[in-house]
């Protein structure tokens, strides 16, 4: 049975029943007269891809002439990021090893038990909590049928969480959690990239979300890090949002004045941060 709290959220989010439940025709709008349908509950699938440094934070380490850490052999979780931010017990789908190349490859994932989203996340001494969108519900309206390939998931130094949050700024961070934190992942955060159909990032973009309320906590840092404006991305098209410390929060997110950018399920959670790339199109570059 669903818990109620994620019932609610795929309801306020308008999902389509199948991704809260129910199996569904494989390939809905199509000839359907030889097909089987597809039990959404007893499918597992595989998640393969690439875990790499964040590459603004590469790129920082690198001009300050630090060492940029080795991702292998690092434990890498599949996880569903609305379960995590509820404290579900059950919200841990499958584990993983990043090897030498950074590749990573986890299997028997449990179809049944993804919402919104799925993510691929990983905690590690030297690196902040980090949680990185794989796959969302946004673009098919349902859970995965097949194989996740070709992932890129994105590691968050330390330090570079530190210089995101010296951007933004600590008295701003302590305003927006009431005191209760002084850091990004204190507080809880969305780092998020905006990118073009090949995959370069887009300045002047700024982000929008369905909920007024929340608006003031987007920031978009400099290209040095030494600070954050609110008027829109710079050159290297982040974003980052500020959580509020406390509960978790669910919203949609979309590029202002863009048809060509789907709106995007996010959510924020304390103590962690979740890794997100926004690309024009279903497909990403």
């Amino acid at each position: 049975m669903k818990r109620p709290s994620l019932v609610i959220c795929c309801a306020l989010l308008g999902l389509a029943p199948a991704a809260c439940g129910d199996a569904v025709d494989p390939d809905p709008g199509v000839d359907r007269g030889d097909s089987s349908m597809v039990d959404l509950d007893h499918l597992t699938i595989g998640v393969t891809g690439q875990a790499e440094l964040f590459p603004e934070a590469a790129r920082l380490l690198e001009s300050q002439g630090q060492a940029v850490p080795s991702l292998e052999g690092l434990p890498l979780i599949i996880e569903e990021p609305l379960r995590v931010g509820v404290s579900d017990a059950n919200s841990v789908l499958g584990r993983g090893d990043i090897g030498s190349t950074g590749a990573f490859s986890v299997a028997d994932v449990p179809v049944r038990d993804i919402h919104l989203s799925l993510a691929a996340s990983f905690e590690h001494e030297g690196f902040v909590r980090s949680s990185t969108v794989v796959f969302d519900t946004v673009f098919t309206r349902t859970r995965p049928r097949t194989d996740i390939i070709g992932a890129r998931v994105w590691a968050l130094p330390t330090s570079f969480h530190d210089a995101l949050t010296r951007a933004v700024g600590e008295p701003w961070i302590r305003a927006h959690t009431d005191d209760r934190a002084r850091t990004l992942r204190e507080a809880g955060f969305i780092l998020g990239r905006v990118v073009d159909a090949s995959g370069a990032p887009v300045a002047g973009a700024h982000v929008a979300l369905d909920r007024g309320d929340l608006a003031h906590r987007i920031y978009y840092p400099a290209p040095d890090f030494q600070s954050a404006t609110q008027d829109g991305t710079s050159a290297t098209g982040l974003f980052i949002y500020v959580h509020s410390g406390a509960e978790a929060e669910t919203f949609s997110l979309a590029i202002q004045g863009s048809r060509d950018y789907q709106a995007r399920n996010a959510g924020a959670a304390a103590g962690m941060g979740l890794v997100l790339t926004l690309y024009p199109g279903s497909y990403p570059p």
